[in-house]
């Protein structure tokens, strides 16, 4: 059966996309965390201005009272299922085409990093246990002990890497990505963040293939300066991290992304001073992980070094573009 992949991302990424070897030089990664579009208050969840569009084009001001008005979905009973497929399965080829004029070559790897419910959190850790009495029988009347949902800051990350900084401006200032692309971030996003890290890989995954990732978001304690922090992070802790056994066992792959700026005004992300993001094969060895003694020898490390703010969460993984394979550690 003959397939045209045309317009699709397919054509970035393995086995169809053309890939190089790394250097092993630390990529630059723009880790652009976004919330999606939805009837949330302004007060409860930020809002970038000009976002949440409806479908005249202009920003819906205040969606928790217009909610029917967003162009994204109007009805707030579908607006996570819609966007969820729209980020992956319209918004990623829009990035990864090259329309006339313009070219995604220099982007040399994008992953949709989109967080589940389901998974372990920081404000839903495992282990699950069963709601029971001192007799260990269930409760009779759940609907009056349904757990409270805490919702993370953030919906998911778009893991954007470039071989150098100036690969970020020669990318975004071409006309699809400051005008087209802009338009449709701001038809799915409630907001974006703009942060620019240093990516350094400790465990390289095998085939970059991995389907879930733990996201942890790190914000220091006040009294280190984000230069110490970090520091600490990549030569401390990381070594910490790799000597547990557990690691060994279940993670497939593990990055930090250093905070070093920001492309343009910024005011969520230039809090977070750095991301930790572990990759499994599935959700299960993530549970494991975290309730393993070498996962809470983890937590302990990690609670001595972060501040208010800090959080991590889970979700599953989507290779958009791939140009580089295999990958590898990287050299510092």
């Amino acid at each position: 059966m003959s397939i045209d992949f045309d317009r699709s991302d397919a054509l970035h990424r393995p086995p169809l996309g053309q890939t190089h070897a790394p250097t092993g030089k630390p990529l630059i990664v723009t880790p652009t965390f976004v919330s999606r579009v939805d009837d949330t208050a302004r007060g409860d969840r930020p809002q970038d201005s000009g976002s949440a569009k409806s479908r005249h084009g202009h920003e819906v001001h205040l969606p928790n009272w217009r909610p029917r008005a967003l162009a994204l979905e109007s009805d707030p009973n579908l607006a996570f299922e819609h966007w969820d497929e729209y980020w992956r399965k319209v918004h990623g080829p829009k990035f990864a085409w090259d329309e006339p004029g313009s070219s995604s070559e220099r982007v040399v790897r994008y992953d949709q990093i989109h967080r589940v419910a389901s998974g372990p959190s920081s404000a839903f850790p495992p282990p699950y246990r069963a709601m029971v009495d001192e007799h260990g029988l269930l409760p009779a009347d759940p609907w009056q002990r349904v757990p409270a949902f805490v919702r993370p800051r953030w919906d998911g990350l778009a893991y954007i890497a470039y071989a150098e900084e100036a690969d970020i401006e020669r990318t975004l200032s071409q006309d699809k990505f400051a005008k087209r692309i802009i338009a449709d971030e701001q038809t799915a996003f409630r907001m974006v963040t703009r942060e620019i890290t240093r990516e350094y890989i400790l465990i390289p995954s095998e085939r970059h293939r991995d389907a879930v990732s733990l996201v942890k978001i790190h914000m220091r304690r006040p009294d280190l300066s984000r230069e110490a922090f970090q520091e600490r992070l990549l030569r401390e802790h990381a070594r910490l991290v790799m000597a547990q056994p557990a690691t060994g066992e279940f993670v497939r792959r593990y990055a930090q992304l250093h905070n070093i700026g920001s492309t343009q005004k910024d005011p969520e992300g230039s809090k977070i001073d750095a991301v930790s993001i572990f990759a499994f094969a599935s959700m299960n060895d993530v549970e494991d992980f975290l309730m393993s003694k070498d996962g809470a020898t983890i937590a302990a490390a990690e609670a001595d070094l972060l501040g208010e703010g800090s959080e991590y969460w889970t979700a599953i993984n989507y290779s958009v573009i791939n140009r580089l394979h295999p990958e590898r550690a990287t050299e510092f």
